[in-house]
């Protein structure tokens, strides 16, 4: 039964909004800080590997859907033409968007505001309703005992 919300968004759209609501969090509530950004601190350092690497998680998704050439439109999972268990697909089964999280993740540690992480869980939580669950529910639809047995075998996230 698909709801009015679904598939609305773009997860990009969501993830930029959440990142802002993490920069809105750390200016208001400043106390709050851990550490200062400054360009070239360690902390900018492992913001920005944390956040190279959820590109690349996101990334190495994106490739396996190209190779499989199925779908990679978020807006668009009916469209999806083959179901995907290589590569990345076999540690997560949602790797673009836990490279999202972990962009997310970089951004926080790059402001240092204790703050800013709680967006966090409403990011996670957004992309479960708006976006994973509804997919879960079409590629069951579509790919019946095939996505079952691969959704009891590889995690939503990690």
């Amino acid at each position: 039964m698909s709801r009015w919300y679904e598939h609305k968004i773009p997860p990009p759209v969501i993830d930029l909004a959440v990142g802002v609501l993490m920069w809105v969090l750390a200016q208001a509530v400043p106390s709050a800080r851990l550490w200062r950004p400054e360009p070239l601190s360690i902390f900018t350092v492992v913001g920005l590997v944390i956040a190279f690497a959820g590109g690349l998680v996101a990334l190495a998704g994106a490739l396996e859907f190209s190779r499989a050439r199925t779908t990679v439109n978020p807006l668009s999972p009916r469209k999806a033409s083959m179901l995907v268990t290589t590569g990345i697909y076999r540690f997560t089964r949602n790797p673009m968007y836990l490279g999202m999280l972990l962009v997310l993740v970089g951004w926080g540690v790059y402001l240092g505001n204790a703050v800013a992480f709680l967006a966090l869980p409403l990011f996670v939580w957004l992309l479960n309703t708006l976006q994973i669950k509804p997919e879960e529910r079409i590629l069951r639809e579509r790919f019946g005992v095939a996505y079952q047995r691969y959704a009891a075998r590889v995690r939503r996230w990690i």
